[in-house]
């Protein structure tokens, strides 16, 4: 049976992810409060970000910016909006 979350990103309930993206808080956060539609979308923004800026995941800051964009584009009234 799927959980039914309030998503904070799309604004309507939605079906919730199956286990928390990442062990720890911000990973909680997303698991309570994302569904899976707005993790799909974070996916393929993500995808759009690390291939247009050339990041280099191996390299801290690449992983510092990216950890950034991912916090705006759930969790800011600032965020990308429905860009895809």
């Amino acid at each position: 049976m799927s959980r039914i979350i309030y998503c904070v990103r799309l604004k309507k309930e939605a079906t919730g992810l199956k286990f928390p993206p990442f062990p720890n808080e911000i990973g909680k956060r997303i698991y309570e409060n994302i569904s899976q539609e707005a993790w799909d979308e974070w996916t393929r923004y993500q995808t759009m970000l690390i291939n247009e800026n050339r990041l280099n995941l191996s390299d801290a800051t690449a992983r510092k910016y990216l950890l950034q964009q991912m916090e705006n584009f759930f969790f800011s009234d600032n965020s990308a909006g429905n860009i895809l």
